[in-house]
């Protein structure tokens, strides 16, 4: 039986039972401890260097957020455990690799382009578009979430590829509602937030589970650190394979827009924009629909009113940023224009880019469109009012932003 069919819905009912029973009695398990998660990775890498990288402070923070704040199930611990197991293996087996290969450390990353902009307006779309031209490189997925611990071998390789395969499915099978929402497959490009996640320094930890004083911490303190461990990240993915067209995706981006520019003072910054209001009742949803997977309280109006106030924080300190730098480093899309019409947008992308949109390119890039339509998976449905936001104060909201960018309601 595999993983994914171990945990049905009765069986994650019964453990999630028995989980409360436990913790009733005082008994609180797995064991998400520091010391315990960093032993556990050392025996399953067979390693013992973490090299240089700070671990310790991030990572007891995330650990005291999910203690005090996530209320966890018992499977919401086992895939919390199983993840930052996980990562903390990556870090060792990074460490050997950078001690092994010298020229690692010479890799430079040159003029990355990096796709920002709120989630749900088109990042995603326009990240696996461009990541179908033979000439760029998106890191992607099966590498980011195994970048290092095995030999640049084709059958190494299909291995790694196979377990990317099956954690996903684990994934689909845990939280079936997110394929709507958000498509993951082993060889489409992946964020930026799952590399800086690496490093214990990004937002995906809040979106899956309520690790608010983490976020805080993450929003104020952390974003040098989080792109200081993106770009050795880089470093290692292009010495595996090299590519210098960088193309990355996060939205996330807009929390460490100055902190991204300072560590790629060379960037160019491609944002998508769509109506806020839009945007929101879509992110709520995501996270509700995460949460509610690992956690028995996940409470949708807390949780947009969370984001609410973050990402209009994230989009006004991303302007003010934006002022700062030459116009000519940034590049805006309308949602409505790429979702009309992607080929074209990107024409217009490569030309503010002076990249040439090559026969071989564009021909990838329609089998793409044709092989993901939208809604493949099903439509992802939502209303601000599922989420008791209301629509004026909203926009009172997000007016300076709108009107910066003209955004149309939709």
């Amino acid at each position: 039986m595999s993983l994914a069919q171990a945990f049905s819905p009765i069986a994650v009912r019964t453990l999630n039972r028995g989980g409360r029973i436990l913790q009733r009695a005082g008994i609180v398990t797995p064991d998400l401890r520091q010391e315990t998660l960093v032993a556990a990775a050392k025996h399953r890498a067979r390693l013992e260097e973490f090299g240089r990288w700070p671990i310790e402070e991030p990572l007891d923070r995330l650990l005291s957020a999910y203690e005090r704040e996530a209320e966890l199930t018992t499977l919401g611990r086992i895939t919390v455990r199983q993840l930052l197991v996980t990562l903390l293996e990556n870090l060792l087996y990074l460490e050997q690799e950078r001690q092994s290969a010298p020229e690692i450390e010479q890799q430079t990353i040159d003029a990355p382009v990096f796709i920002i902009g709120l989630p749900r307006t088109g990042t995603t779309l326009l990240h696996g578009l461009i990541a179908q031209d033979p000439a760029t490189r998106t890191p992607l997925t099966w590498e980011v979430m195994f970048p290092a611990g095995y030999p640049e071998s084709p059958d190494a390789i299909n291995r790694i590829r196979e377990r990317t395969d099956s954690r996903l499915a684990w994934a689909n099978r845990l939280v079936p509602a997110f394929r709507r929402i958000h498509t993951l497959a082993a060889d489409l490009p992946q964020e930026c937030i799952a590399i800086m996640a690496q490093g214990f320094a990004s937002i995906q930890f809040h979106t899956t589970h309520n690790v608010p004083s983490y976020q805080d911490w993450f929003e104020l303190e952390a974003q040098e650190l989080g792109y200081a461990f993106h770009y050795r990240f880089l470093q290692h993915l292009q010495a595996r394979r090299a590519g210098n067209r960088w193309v990355l995706k996060a939205p996330g981006h807009l929390f460490g827009l100055d902190a991204l520019l300072q560590r790629y003072p060379d960037a160019r910054i491609i944002q998508t924009h769509r109506d806020p209001l839009k945007v929101m009742a879509s992110i709520a949803s995501l996270a509700t629909v995460l949460r509610r997977a690992f956690s028995d309280s996940a409470d949708p109006k807390q949780i947009a009113a969370d984001w609410c106030n973050r990402w209009e924080t994230a989009l006004s300190r991303s302007l003010d940023i934006r002022d700062r730098w030459p116009a000519e480093r940034f590049f805006d899309i309308a949602y409505a224009d790429l979702v009309a019409e992607p080929l074209t947008a990107v024409e217009r992308l490569y030309e503010f880019l002076g990249w040439p949109v090559s026969s071989q390119a564009r021909d990838s890039m329609q089998r793409f469109l044709s092989a993901n339509p939208k809604d493949k998976y099903g439509a992802h449905r939502y209303g601000l009012s599922d989420f008791g936001l209301d629509r004026a104060v909203e926009t009172q909201r997000f007016a300076r932003y709108c009107e910066r960018f003209e955004i149309p309601v939709e």
